[in-house]
């Protein structure tokens, strides 16, 4: 009963950016030790100074980005609906929510896993795959998509459902636990002087850590079943139809952003593995650095997403405004830390994952060109999360789909023809600008909606 009243106080009293700050500290965190086990692999398979190992893993990583796209389908509608259920004082409903999201993402998973198995010869080749790098490609595939796929989904489902209930330790914990695994795990898979399997190893331990982390929140989830909402009985899928619609109509903006991510990523490595493996290998390097902001404004965004759809569902519209504002302060303010230190150590970042001189050189140009993208990226997230919180499907569709899908593919031409090879790093920045533009008219309209309807009240 008291655990019940400390989540209450959390979402309903505490000070507005002590409560941010307790939901978003472990989930930045949590994200910063995924971002380091995901650089892990580039890091060691650098290490091996074969471009076409680090073109390898750069390859499969649009592939492995729709797995985030399966997750967060079941990961963010299942957590918004599960809060507001919350902030509605309704427990039993978010248990169903979160049963029919667990099996949802479940299944969903292994399809995709058992789809891409069975396509991954033309679906390699049209992510960049040449006959150099397709049997590494594959190597490194078969493990962290088609074996480890399911666990890499439960993995990230498992930590949102734990943090809507506002346990953001426990959700940070578990996927921590998972990324320390994979940052002990590579160097023996991958590097020579161990078992030395290249690329693949680091396929391997990709692998194993998801598994682990989902085998960890399992065990939570089965030691604490009667004190929290998160509830996988299969007795509970009887009401799938119930929130199904609703899980869905929440998540797919999210899946939709992931999934043309795929998409934009497969085409950009298809534009520049016209010019050279190495030209690729330095996309890789940089799609890494560029991760370190974008995965902590998604760790800001994961942990505001509780807190403001309690508060949406509770009618604590001022609460919720406070603290998505607090949180776009952090995620900005990182943002541009981030820019500054990219701008003038970009050749030295670079250089950290690979010793080839001409790898690095195109990854110190392509990282100072991209970085422009990160302010408004910054922005973007938390405002996407706000929208999807409050059930507001249209904006948060159409300001993910902006982000990725509608505009990359006819600038990759554009630009590509005006400036060849560094032409299609520009276009990320163009993109979010756009992106941001519009999060910013949705979110202007949501606020003259909720003064009409307080001066309504009044």
């Amino acid at each position: 009963m008291a655990k019940a009243i400390d989540k209450t106080f959390l979402f309903e009293q505490m000070p507005v950016k002590k409560a941010v700050l307790k939901q978003i500290l472990p989930s930045v965190i949590s994200q910063m030790i995924v971002l380091i086990y995901s650089l892990a692999d580039t890091y060691f398979v650098g290490l091996l100074n074969e471009p076409q190992q680090t073109a390898a893993v750069t390859i499969v990583s649009s592939a492995f980005t729709m797995l985030t796209a399966v997750s967060n389908l079941f990961a963010i509608g299942g957590a918004s609906l599960a809060a507001r259920a919350l902030g509605q004082r309704n427990d039993e409903k978010a248990k169903q929510i979160c049963a029919v999201s667990f099996w949802g993402g479940l299944v969903t998973s292994v399809l995709f896993s058992v789809f891409f198995w069975s396509l991954s010869s033309p679906l390699l080749y049209l992510c960049g795959a040449t006959a150099a790098t397709y049997e590494l490609a594959f190597g490194y595939a078969k493990w962290v998509i088609m074996i480890g796929g399911p666990g890499t989904v439960l993995n990230v489902l498992l930590a949102n459902l734990i943090r809507a209930e506002g346990d953001a330790f426990t959700a940070a914990l578990g996927v921590s636990l998972g990324g320390i695994c994979n940052i002990v795990l590579d160097p023996i898979f991958v590097l020579p002087r161990f078992l030395n399997m290249g690329a693949v190893g680091a396929g391997v331990a990709t692998a194993i850590s998801n598994i682990f982390a989902t085998l960890f929140f399992l065990l939570f989830v089965a030691v604490k079943r009667k004190s929290i909402i998160v509830n996988l009985s299969l007795a509970r899928l009887k009401y799938a139809k119930r929130h199904m619609k609703g899980i869905l109509s929440v998540g797919v903006p999210s899946a939709v952003q992931y999934a043309l991510t795929v998409i934009s990523i497969a085409a950009i490595s298809k534009f520049v593995s016209r010019y050279a493996t190495e030209a690729v290998a330095a996309l890789g390097i940089v799609k890494k650095l560029d991760q370190l902001p974008l995965y902590f404004s998604i760790g800001v965004a994961n942990g505001l997403l509780p807190i403001l759809a309690y508060n949406f569902s509770s009618g604590n519209q001022k609460r919720r405004h406070e603290a998505f504002m607090f949180g776009c302060c952090i995620s900005f303010g990182f943002s541009l830390l981030c820019v500054a230190a990219y701008e003038l150590f970009a050749p030295i970042l670079t250089g950290l994952f690979i010793n080839d001189p001409l790898t690095v050189s195109y990854s110190a140009s392509f990282l100072r060109i991209m970085v422009i993208a990160m302010p408004m990226m910054s922005i973007c997230y938390p405002m996407i999360i706000q929208f999807q919180a409050i059930g507001n499907v249209k904006a948060s569709l159409i300001c993910s789909v902006l982000r990725k899908g509608v505009l990359d593919i006819p600038l990759l031409f554009l630009l590509d023809r005006l400036v060849p090879l560094y032409g299609c790093m520009a276009v990320q920045p163009v993109v979010d600008t756009i992106s941001l533009i519009a999060a910013l008219y949705f979110y202007r309209k949501l606020k003259r909606q909720e003064i009409a309807n307080l001066l309504q009240g009044q």
